[in-house]
C-alpha cells in the first residue's frame, strides 16, 4: 500500500499554492498565443541590452514558420536546433511548434561523433545551427540526409553599437567576435534572414493538439547511453503551469527571468522557454554563464526570478561582493540539478535578501517533480515536496511492487502530469522506468519524512558499496565542503581487490590552500559514520562539469581509477 496516497505534505504548501493544477486543454503554442494578446508592448527577451517586444516576438514566429514550411516541415517532423541561449533559440522553438512539428535540443557545444549519434537516432531533415557548428552538420555523411541547414548569426540580435564594436579591429573584439560567430555563411547552408522575413504563416495552418509531441530531450535517462526523452505539450505546459503555481507573490507581466541555464536543458527549457513565457517575463538572455555579463546587466535590469545551480549561485555572490553590485531585488531563485548546500543557501540570501530553494526533477518529468516551499515551510537539505498534481511513491530499488513507508530508503517514483511519454524508438528502456500504471522509476534513493519532506541519498547507480554498506557520495561531498579549504569536491568508489570499493574524494581546494588530509578525515568523522569516511583524498587541480555545473562523477571514478591501476 503507497504510505504517501494522502499527501500529508500538503500542509507544508506556501499560502495559496493548490494541490491541483487545472490540466492545460491548449498546446505550447496556445500558450504563447495568449501571452502575446495579454501582454503585447511588453518586453519578452533582452539580448545584451537589444528588446524584442511579445508583439514582435509573436510575429517573427510566424514568419520563421512560414519560412519551415517552405523547407518542407510538416507536422511530426523532427527539426533539430543546435543553438546557444539567444532570441533565435526562442523563436525557432515556436515556429516548429506552430507547424505540429517536433523541436529536437541540443548542446551546440558536442562534439562532431556526439551530434551525429544523437542526429542518427531521431532523423532530423532540417536543423537551425549556430554559425560556429554549422559546418559540422553539414559534413554529416549523406545516409543521415539533413536536407537543409539554417545558419543563424547570433550578433545579429544584438544591439547596433555592440555588432560594431565587435567589428573593431583590437584583439579584444577579434577574441569576442570569434566566441559568437563565424561571420560568414558556409557554403551550403540558408541564412536564418531568410526564415525571418518570410510573410507570416496562415492562421488557418493546422496547429498541435495538447496530446502532441512537442520536445525530443536527449538524456542519460536512469541508467545507459543518451536517449530522446519524449515530452508532449502536456508535459511541458503542465510544468509550466506547476511551476506558476509553486512561486506565490509571481507578478504576471512584470518579473524579469534571467537565463543563464543552457535552453537546451531539460531546467533551462522549461524555466525559460515555457515558463518565463506564460508569466510574460522580460526574459534577459545570456550565451553562457559569465558572472560579468550577468552583473553587467544586473546594473541596468536587475533580475527579480533566477532559476541556476549551485555553483552558478556560489560564484555570482562572491563577483558581486567583488565588484560591489547589489544582488538585492532577486525576490526568487530555484535550485536544481544537484545538491544545494546550506552554506550556500545562508549565503545567497543574505547577499539579495531574497529565498533560495532547492528543487528536484529529472529530463523524464520536464523536468520539475518536487520542490521546497516558498516560504517559512521550506526545508533545506531536502529537495522538498511534490508538486501540485504530483504523487509519489518509495519503493524496494530491485521490486518497485514493494512500497516502503515513511522514513525508510527506497527508490523514488513519480506520477503526475509532467512525466514523459517515453524514450524515441526505446521501447524496452522505456519499459523499464515507465510502468503500466503512469509510474516513473527515478532511479533515485529517497527518504520522506511524515510530512512529506524527500531527502535524496543519491542515485542507485551512484552508491558506494564498502564493507557492505552503502555510502551516498552526496553526503560526504556536503560533508567535505563544509571545510574551509575545500572549493570543490566529487566523492567515488573506486574498486578494491575485496570486491567492494573504497570511498575516495577528489579535492580542488581554495587558492593557497594545502592539502591536510588527515584533518580533513578528522572533519569527517565528527560528520559522518567512519564507514563513510573518504579513506583516499586526492587533491587535483579541476574536477569535470557538465555545462549546467554538475560534476560527473563517472569521469571522475575512471580518471581515479587508472591512476590508481
Amino acid at each position: 500500500m503507497n504510505a504517501f496516497a494522502d499527501k500529508p505534505w500538503l500542509s507544508a504548501y506556501a499560502e495559496g499554492v493548490p494541490a491541483t493544477i487545472v490540466p492545460p486543454t491548449g498546446s505550447l503554442v496556445d500558450m504563447m498565443d495568449a501571452t502575446v494578446k495579454t501582454y503585447t508592448s511588453a518586453v519578452a527577451l533582452d539580448f545584451f541590452g537589444a528588446t524584442t517586444s511579445y508583439s514582435l516576438l509573436g510575429e517573427q514566429i510566424s514568419r520563421v514558420a512560414n519560412g519551415l514550411a517552405k523547407l518542407g516541415v510538416k507536422a511530426g517532423d523532427r527539426v533539430a536546433l543546435v543553438l546557444p541561449n539567444c532570441p533565435q533559440h526562442i523563436v525557432a522553438f515556436y515556429a516548429v511548434l506552430r507547424l505540429g512539428a517536433i523541436v529536437v535540443e541540443h548542446n551546440p557545444l558536442y562534439t562532431p561523433r556526439e551530434l551525429r549519434h544523437q542526429f542518427e537516432d531521431h532523423g532530423a531533415r532540417v536543423a537551425i545551427v549556430w554559425d560556429k557548428v554549422v559546418d559540422t552538420v553539414l559534413a554529416f555523411p549523406k545516409d543521415i540526409a539533413v536536407r537543409a541547414t539554417v545558419s543563424v548569426d547570433v550578433t545579429r540580435a544584438m544591439p547596433f553599437g555592440k555588432r560594431v564594436a565587435l567589428r573593431l579591429p583590437i584583439p579584444k573584439a577579434r577574441t569576442a567576435r570569434a566566441a559568437l560567430t563565424s561571420s560568414t555563411l558556409s557554403k551550403g547552408a540558408i541564412s536564418w534572414d531568410t526564415l525571418v522575413t518570410s510573410r507570416a504563416l496562415r492562421r488557418s495552418h493546422p496547429r498541435p493538439a495538447v496530446t502532441d509531441i512537442a520536445v525530443l530531450q536527449y538524456t542519460s535517462g536512469t541508467t545507459g547511453s543518451p536517449k530522446g526523452a519524449i515530452l508532449t505539450h502536456n508535459n511541458l505546459y503542465s510544468n509550466a503551469l506547476q511551476g506558476a503555481a509553486w512561486v506565490p507573490g509571481l507578478q504576471p507581466g512584470k518579473e524579469v527571468f534571467y537565463a543563464v541555464l543552457p535552453m537546451f536543458h531539460a531546467y533551462g527549457l522549461t524555466l525559460c522557454l515555457t515558463f518565463a513565457m506564460s508569466m510574460g517575463a522580460r526574459l534577459v538572455l545570456f550565451p553562457k554563464f559569465d558572472p560579468g555579463l550577468v552583473l553587467d546587466a544586473a546594473r541596468t535590469t536587475p533580475p527579480t526570478f533566477l532559476p541556476a545551480v549551485p555553483p552558478i549561485y556560489d560564484r555570482l555572490e562572491r563577483a558581486a561582493a567583488e565588484r560591489k553590485v547589489s544582488l538585492t531585488g532577486i525576490r526568487f531563485a530555484i535550485s536544481g540539478a544537484m545538491n544545494l548546500p546550506v552554506a550556500t543557501v545562508q549565503r545567497w540570501e543574505a547577499a539579495t535578501g531574497g529565498l533560495l530553494v532547492e528543487g528536484y526533477g529529472m529530463t523524464e518529468t520536464s523536468p520539475v517533480a518536487a520542490g521546497n516551499p516558498i516560504g517559512p515551510s521550506r526545508r533545506p537539505g531536502t529537495v522538498g515536496v511534490p508538486f501540485p498534481s504530483t504523487e509519489i511513491r518509495v519503493t524496494d530499488p530491485d521490486d518497485p511492487s514493494v512500497d516502503r513507508g515513511f522514513d525508510e530508503e527506497g527508490e523514488l517514483l513519480v506520477r503526475g502530469p509532467q512525466v514523459f511519454a517515453g524514450y524515441w524508438n526505446r521501447s524496452d528502456e522505456t519499459a523499464a522506468v515507465l510502468l503500466a500504471d503512469g509510474w516513473l522509476r527515478t532511479g533515485d534513493i529517497v527518504r520522506v519524512s511524515a510530512d512529506g519532506f524527500i531527502t535524496i541519498v543519491d542515485r542507485m547507480k551512484e552508491l558506494i558499496i564498502t564493507g557492505g554498506f552503502n555510502v551516498a557520495p552526496s553526503e560526504v561531498e556536503e560533508a567535505l565542503l563544509a571545510y574551509p579549504s575545500v572549493a570543490d569536491v566529487a566523492v567515488v568508489g573506486i574498486p578494491h581487490e575485496s570486491g567492494g570499493e573504497v570511498v575516495t574524494a577528489a579535492v580542488v581546494l581554495v587558492p593557497g590552500a594545502v592539502l591536510d588530509a588527515p584533518a580533513l578525515r578528522q572533519h569527517c568523522r565528527g560528520l559522518l559514520s567512519a564507514y563513510k569516511v573518504p579513506r583516499t583524498i586526492v587533491q587535483v587541480d579541476e574536477l569535470p562539469h557538465s555545462l549546467i555545473g554538475k560534476v560527473l562523477r563517472r569521469q571522475v571514478r575512471e580518471q581515479l581509477t587508472r591512476t590508481a591501476g
